[in-house]
């Protein structure tokens, strides 16, 4: 407790030196604004994954059913009305997800084919992303093709009448004639009925909704599909409908809720992360370094003072734990300062948002930084200001023990 009140007595005195004083205070600020930009860059982060999971409820459905093993599930309208008959679900659809290409007016891309039951909408609100056109499955005696923003400015397509978007995709069943390379593949054509834009690049660059029956045309499949999704009954969690699909699945599927269907992205945003952490807490720790140049020279400046707690009876253990101490202290200091600033910086961006993203506002979704703390993350901050702290002060306490030699030779 002595050497704590001694610590503290050095931390906050003026030196006699200014130069100490102006410096001490520099490392400081160092540490403080290292430590608020750790807090603010991991606050941006939890902004954009809460931002991304906020848009998953508009076309990702409650649950969604793969198999386990292979690409499909066989009899998969069996399934899906299995499923449906459950008191948990408000209605199950099978979908087929593949990849094909795509030609429209000269123009060709790959796309990816998610082909839907006609009332689909009532799995997924995709129906409310539609900036151009009209939700359709047929009209007349063609199907209908929703396509995403993406394919749709990459093909010059809009909704109407001005020409059939066709598909293409291998033959599953059956010999290809290497005479007619074309034979090889099967093909459908659609009338565009719709664009839609969810502002996010998984689902905006080449997607292209169809008909259930004609992905299954195009695709050789009759009652087969690639998943099956589903939608909640209302007052039913999504750990109570994931129990009752996978007591009907078993082993054969794979029960996801939003977020296991997008595992990859959020994995890649906590990826992202997590290494900008440690980059940050390297900063901090260089920026931490600078606190053992205050403490050298807080040691020379201590020499007299040194000399007499010596002949008061100090041990050069309680020497080297008062500096230890101040060193600590310093970084301390400076974490609690920039953490504070950071929780404000914050506060302040999540209210008023005064620092905007670049572009134009009028194609953003976003027009600033979303922001969002969490408590993990402060505490995670917080123990390496600690850590960080501890070293400082393990070296700075090391650093007194050749001062007390050298005032022993003087005496």
């Amino acid at each position: 407790m002595t050497s704590l009140r001694i610590a503290l007595r050095y931390l906050f005195s003026r030196k006699r030196h200014n130069a100490v004083n102006v410096i001490s205070w520099i490392s400081v600020a160092g540490v403080a604004v290292a430590t608020a930009a750790i807090v603010c860059v991991l606050s941006v982060f939890n902004g954009f994954s809460k931002l991304a999971f906020s848009r998953l409820s508009e076309v990702d459905p409650d649950i969604k059913i793969v198999p386990a093993s292979g690409k499909i599930f066989d009899s998969s309208d069996s399934l899906a009305s299995q499923l449906a008959t459950l008191p948990e679900f408000e209605s199950a659809q099978p979908v087929i997800e593949e990849k094909a290409l795509a030609i429209y007016g000269g123009r060709q891309m790959p796309v990816t084919i998610k082909g839907v039951a006609d009332n689909y909408a009532a799995v997924s609100d995709i129906a409310g992303t539609i900036i151009d056109g009209e939700w359709l499955s047929t009209t007349g005696d063609y199907p209908c093709a929703t396509l995403s923003v993406g394919v749709a400015l990459s093909l010059n397509a809009r909704p109407g009448y001005y020409d059939l978007l066709r598909l293409y995709a291998p033959r599953r069943i059956g010999r290809v004639n290497t005479a007619n390379p074309m034979n090889a593949f099967r093909s459908d054509s659609l009338i565009v009925s719709a664009v839609y834009e969810i502002d996010q690049s998984e689902y905006d660059a080449d997607k292209v909704i169809v008909p259930l029956a004609s992905a299954r045309k195009l695709l050789d499949y009759t009652d087969e599909a690639t998943a099956i999704e589903l939608k909640l009954a209302p007052g039913v969690t999504t750990r109570q409908g994931m129990d009752a699909a996978g007591d009907i699945v078993g082993e054969s599927g794979i029960v996801m809720n939003r977020l296991m269907q997008q595992a990859e992205s959020f994995r890649m945003i906590s990826v992202e992360k997590w290494i900008t952490f440690l980059m940050l807490a390297f900063i901090l720790v260089i920026a931490s370094f600078n606190v053992l140049s205050i403490m050298s020279m807080l040691i020379i400046e201590k020499k007299d003072n040194i000399a007499t707690l010596m002949a008061l009876g100090a041990t050069p253990a309680m020497i080297r734990r008062i500096f230890m101490l101040e060193g600590w202290l310093i970084s301390l200091l400076g974490g609690a300062v920039g953490l504070i600033l950071g929780i404000a910086l914050c506060f302040i961006q999540q209210h008023w948002g005064l620092i905007k993203l670049g572009g134009d506002p009028s194609q953003l979704s976003v027009s600033v930084y979303p922001v969002q703390l969490q408590f993990g993350d402060l505490v995670a901050v917080a123990l390496i200001v600690t850590a960080t702290g501890l070293l400082i002060g393990l070296i700075a306490g090391g650093m007194s023990k050749p001062r007390k030699e050298m005032l022993r030779n003087e005496d």
